[in-house]
């Protein structure tokens, strides 16, 4: 028996939606919810502007709103509350979503099983029919909760907003640059993402630096899923900018997108590389490693297709 009534659920989603430093940083609402779906919306934001001179969403905020609210929806189809994470989300990018106007997205728990919750979603914008983009996600149920004692680590009872970043063992190389020109992408300059050159035939490195807003679960902590989604999604465009070339054209604009989540991520610095997997006249098919301390132990990997500009392709 549920120990949940629909009063008692949106309690808890409000609840929820409050406790993650990243959803309230990015002003994340709940405009419903009930049993197995939740309706969430992202106010419009200059930062969320991935390509500024045709005023687009960058994908990555789609897919962060995507994951906030997958999870809301797990959360509402469980009987007794319990820890749960997500394993793999995929998203279909079906149009680009305008900058300067609100997201919406709902997701539904469609299946709920032993210790898998599969859901599914789509996100639109006001005043508009047609949808932007879906997600399918699922997330393992029963994930550990327990707060990570590694040295450095902040105490028990410090709030999110204290948490400090630990030393990530492997900087960058010298040569380190900001990965676009101030302005490009409002939300590459959120992210502060950072670049260095390879050498010789290496792909690019990029770096995204921790702070405080990009948590998504404080009790561990962990950066928030969306978070490493939006930043493997950014790695894989600009690897497609440098190696191509595209820094004065028309950035490639994302097909879809599709993450595995191997293991949560700390506190740290976090760092990305990709390979393009496929290169055809018009789409090409990139592929990216995520990981902290050690790179042979990757915290996730993810692949998605692009839309070439055709002066490019």
């Amino acid at each position: 028996m549920s120990l949940f009534n629909d009063t008692e659920r949106l309690q808890w989603v409000h609840a929820f939606i409050a406790g993650i430093p990243y959803a309230r940083a990015s002003n994340m609402q709940v405009t419903a919810a009930s049993q197995n779906h939740a309706t969430l919306a992202m106010p419009a934001c200059g930062d969320w502007t991935g390509d500024a001179e045709r005023q687009l969403t960058h994908p990555g905020v789609l897919t962060v709103l995507a994951d906030t609210a997958c999870g809301v929806a797990v959360g509402t189809a469980l009987d007794v509350m319990e820890p749960f994470a997500t394993l793999d989300l995929r998203m279909d990018y079906l149009r680009p979503a305008v900058a300067d106007c609100e997201l919406i997205c709902h997701a539904e728990c469609h299946r709920l099983s032993r210790s898998v919750a599969f859901v599914r979603g789509e996100i639109r914008q006001p005043g508009q029919d047609e949808v932007l983009a879906t997600v399918q996600a699922t997330f393992m149920r029963a994930t550990a909760s327990a707060r990570r004692e590694p040295a450095g680590a902040p105490k028990p009872g410090r709030a999110s907003a204290e948490v400090k970043p630990q030393e990530a063992s492997k900087p960058l190389p010298p040569t380190v640059t900001p990965a676009l020109k101030p302005g490009v992408s409002p939300y590459v300059d959120y992210l502060n993402v950072h670049q260095s050159t390879g050498e010789g035939d290496e792909a690019p490195l990029f770096r995204l630096p921790f702070k405080p807003d990009l948590i998504g679960n404080p009790i561990l902590p962990a950066l928030h899923g969306g978070v490493l989604a939006g930043f493997a999604e950014t790695a894989m465009v600009l690897h497609l900018v440098s190696t191509m070339g595209l820094s004065d054209g028309t950035p490639p604009r994302g097909v879809d997108f599709s993450i595995d989540y191997l293991r949560s991520a700390r506190p740290v610095d976090t760092f990305a590389q990709a390979t393009t997997i496929r290169q055809g006249s018009r789409v090409a098919l990139v592929q990216v490693t995520v990981w902290q301390d050690d790179q042979t132990k990757p915290v996730a990997t993810a692949r998605g297709h692009f839309l070439l500009p055709r002066d490019q392709a």
